[in-house]
């Protein structure tokens, strides 16, 4: 561990990142700053983009890639290229299978992997999200089964990523950084690894509750959103406006935090962090029903939204059935091009099932896979609109929010627009407008 200290101090460390994604990639750039980096990828199409210095991500520019590949950046679909690394940073996806159980066959690849290579002195750290006890109960015995013993031989520590798509206020070195290793002095060399491209450092106990941080965090936003959705729910029949009163509670100084309600949740995190804990405590013989809850009662918005889609139609008597429904945004965040866990499929996949036409838009993407098929975005957002019955805004993309309404009501043969994220208000004579958590019909847009 001494020797990895000084490789630090003097900057000659190398180090492995497996899972260039949307936290692997950030942060391999951040090192290659100051260390020479290894990105791996099992996906040769990703790797020959970066090769010839094109970014997939929206938050990293083609210009942040060429800035240090070939110079310190290495990206490589060769595992063995891994063998040079003294730090290994596990950054690869943690889904859930179809009955909603953990799946760890990415952490479990990564790890059969590095044990095929592992040699003293090397150090590795998971930093996919994942249930707490994983780097003592999976990782740790994979890794073992090379021969060589945790503490004694090589370094284990786990740090939750904190990465947050498409937010260009927090690059990777502003976001403080939880770290806990296998024992104290894995600890140690964790916090010194990422301290030296990253201001703030939090070393906690162990990996287990650094694994438990991250559930925290993302379990808090998943009830909180739940908890406004359901308020939008039942304000929505009392013809109160959600928007309204969220905004005016958020003017307390303090004992609040404004969350607001959507047509669902997305990104990897926050939809599946509550299973993975769900999971974990039944194992403790403990049922987590309010977690659950938040879970279901989100998982549900997609299906209100088709619920506000035959309200509008109906106004104009017209069947869901045969009814052309222009779905606009298909990312699950604004301005990113991530369509992880996104709604938008179960809206369009819903809408499917009950005999409706849907076209699609997104300026970001240009298709989206459901479990219904592939559907490409239109060429312009006019083409879409003409001669739809309805529009449907699920994000609140920034070229959605100033389009001229008057000209949208025009384009659709059924004037009816379903607003899922507050981005109209006011009135336009003879259009069906229904905003999720905004009460009755509003004849009119802003």
């Amino acid at each position: 561990m001494i020797d990895l200290t000084h490789k630090i101090k003097d900057h000659s460390a190398c180090i492995g990142i497996i899972g260039l994604g949307y936290v692997g990639l950030p942060l391999s750039l951040a090192f290659a700053q100051k260390f020479q980096v290894i990105g791996y990828d099992i996906d040769p199409a990703l790797i020959s983009g970066l090769l010839q210095g094109h970014s997939h991500i929206s938050d990293i520019s083609d210009e942040n890639v060429r800035e240090t590949l070939g110079v310190s950046f290495h990206p490589t679909d060769k595992v063995s290229d891994l063998k040079e690394a003294d730090f290994i940073i596990i950054c690869v996806p943690t889904p859930l299978d179809q009955e909603k159980i953990p799946d760890l066959t990415f952490i479990k690849n990564a790890c059969i992997a590095i044990a095929s290579f592992l040699r003293p002195g090397t150090f590795v750290i998971l930093e996919s999200t994942t249930y707490p006890g994983t780097t003592l109960e999976v990782v740790r015995p994979i890794l073992e089964t090379s021969g060589y013993h945790t503490g004694k031989d090589f370094g284990l520590a786990y740090s939750p990523e904190r990465i947050d798509p498409g937010n260009k206020s927090f690059s990777v070195s502003d976001i403080p950084k939880v770290v806990g290793g296998i024992d104290t002095s894995c600890s140690r060399v964790a916090a010194s690894l990422y301290g030296s491209i990253i201001n703030d450092i939090i070393t906690v106990s162990d990996t287990t509750t650094a694994e438990s941080v991250k559930m925290v965090e993302n379990i808090f936003r998943n009830v909180n959103i739940a908890l406004v959705n359901e308020l939008s729910l039942i304000f929505e029949q009392m013809g109160v406006n959600i928007w309204e009163i969220i905004d005016a509670a958020a003017t307390k100084p303090y004992g609040f935090m404004p969350f607001y309600p959507g047509p669902g949740i997305g990104g990897h995190c926050i939809p599946l962090d509550p299973y993975y804990m769900s999971y974990k405590a039944k194992k403790y013989g403990f049922i987590p029903q309010f977690i659950e809850k938040s879970g279901e009662i989100n998982e549900f918005m997609p299906f209100h939204v088709v619920n506000l889609i035959e309200r509008g139609l109906r106004q104009v008597h017209q069947p869901i059935m045969g009814s052309i429904i222009a779905v606009l945004g298909l990312t699950y965040k604004r301005d990113l091009n991530d369509t992880r866990e996104t709604p938008a499929c179960e809206v369009i996949d819903e809408l499917d099932r009950l005999g409706a036409h849907v076209r699609v838009y997104d300026p970001y993407i240009k298709e989206l896979q459901t479990r219904h098929g592939i559907y490409r975005s239109g060429t312009t957002l006019q083409e879409t609109l003409t001669g739809a019955d309805c529009a449907v805004f699920l994000v609140d993309h920034e070229g959605f929010c100033s389009l001229d309404l008057g000209s949208l009501g025009k384009m659709l043969k059924k004037p009816v627009v379903i607003d899922c994220k507050n981005i109209f208000s006011g009135s336009i004579p003879d259009m069906i407008y229904l905003g999720l958590g905004k009460g009755e019909t509003i004849s009119g847009l802003r």
